[in-house]
């Protein structure tokens, strides 16, 4: 069974940076795809950021640019730094992952998913002005 725990949340003014790291467990790294969600309640869940094979990163238009994410495979780790931070980037992050896929075709673009097989309980981030 895959497991995700997810750390570095935190409150941080505008402008400021975080990074979230997710402590993955129980699967094979070939076997899934990863990457990371957000939710605030009473609005629909954003894809963020993925990480597909051979390390080909995608992201959500609203955090393109600012927000990057990575993979320490040897410490079974990922990662997504964030800078540049807005108060509307406030919400649960989640870490996630999925045996098939982790980002869909749109528009000529590929962009992260936001629904995954397996995810972590989150945390939080607060960015305030």
């Amino acid at each position: 069974q895959v497991q995700l725990v997810e750390s570095g949340g935190g409150s941080v003014q505008s402008g400021g940076s975080l990074r979230l790291s997710c402590a993955a467990s129980g699967y094979r790294r070939s076997s899934v795809c990863m990457g990371w969600f957000r939710q605030v309640p009473g609005k629909e869940r954003e894809g963020v950021a993925a990480i597909v094979g051979g390390g080909t990163t995608r992201y959500a238009d609203s955090v393109n640019g600012r927000f990057t994410i990575s993979q320490d495979n040897a410490k079974s780790t990922l990662y997504l730094q964030m800078n540049s931070l807005k108060p509307e980037d406030t919400a649960m992050y989640y870490c996630a992952a999925d045996p098939t896929q982790c980002t869909y075709f749109s528009g000529g673009h590929w962009y992260p998913r936001s629904d995954f097989r397996y995810r972590g309980r989150g945390t939080q981030v607060t960015v305030s002005s």
